[in-house]
């Protein structure tokens, strides 16, 4: 038997965090159970269907009831949530590995377009998405931003940055800034050098014209895996929300996932 897409140990760190559920009127067809409204919205994320789409046998209920209910979530925090706690879950396993950090982005095309969507230079100007990730040293996701396709990669460096909040999980102060910074020539300006050095980060970026690829590659090729673990689940693939917010709220939620699989790993 398959295992469940929602696991015990994963829903009792989801559960807390989900919103309580408003009272309804007496009568009428009862409320889908959050856990099972999780699941069909797991199986859209890793399976990449329509909503209206999903199979009746995954006992979720309608498409469109998962649909507002991650809709719902996303606008109460809940997949951010998540992914901080996540994150402090896996510091207080000395999980995190601060030494390195390595960031890049990645462009997918936008179906229907939407906000937080631009001509893609790479793509005949079609409409995109691109997706801004850092990672520590071992390729695990501590914050994204998206943008429209063409927006060029250094101009929200440091709001990403920024967007990696402080974690905690031990004691002392809660810690959201690595030792090094690793990131290929695109981010070759001297501001994006001088917002690493105001946070006391070292910056590795590697220069146009002076400096080849592979040495750095060394070790941003971590962040090239984490971009194909998000890439494992399809509907992340290509854009195909025209709300960036629940485009957002999938991201997450993979960003999640990706760091629960590594809690749950043994070495």
């Amino acid at each position: 038997m398959a295992s469940p897409l929602v696991s015990d140990a994963l829903w009792s760190i989801i559960e807390p965090l989900l919103p309580v559920p408003p009272p309804r009127p007496r009568g009428g067809r009862p409320r889908v159970p959050d856990r099972a409204a999780l699941t069909g919205i797991l199986f859209v994320l890793r399976t990449g269907i329509q909503w209206e789409m999903l199979p009746l046998e995954v006992g979720c209920g309608s498409g469109i009831t998962c649909w507002r209910r991650l809709r719902d979530w996303q606008e109460a925090g809940v997949w951010d949530a998540l992914h901080r706690e996540l994150l402090r879950r896996l510091r207080a396993a000395d999980r995190i590995d601060w030494s390195r950090a390595c960031l890049d982005s990645a462009s997918l095309a936008a179906k229907r377009g939407g906000d937080k969507t631009g001509p893609n230079p790479t793509d005949r100007g079609r409409l995109g998405t691109k997706r801004h990730l850092v990672t520590d040293r071992s390729g695990i996701p501590l914050a994204f931003i998206l943008t429209g396709a063409n927006t060029n990669d250094s101009m929200p460096f440091e709001e990403l940055l920024d967007s990696i909040l402080p974690i905690g999980g031990k004691p002392g102060r809660a810690r959201h800034r690595p030792d090094k910074l690793h990131a290929d020539k695109a981010y070759d300006h001297r501001r994006c050098r001088q917002a690493c050095r105001r946070r006391g980060i070292s910056p590795r970026i590697a220069r146009r014209g002076v400096e080849t690829s592979q040495k750095l590659g060394r070790h941003r090729w971590v962040i090239e895996r984490t971009f194909a673990w998000i890439n494992r689940y399809r509907r992340l693939v290509t854009r195909y929300e025209r709300r960036s917010d629940i485009h957002h709220a999938f991201t997450a939620l993979a960003c999640s996932l990706i760091c629960f699989n590594t809690l749950q790993k043994r070495f």
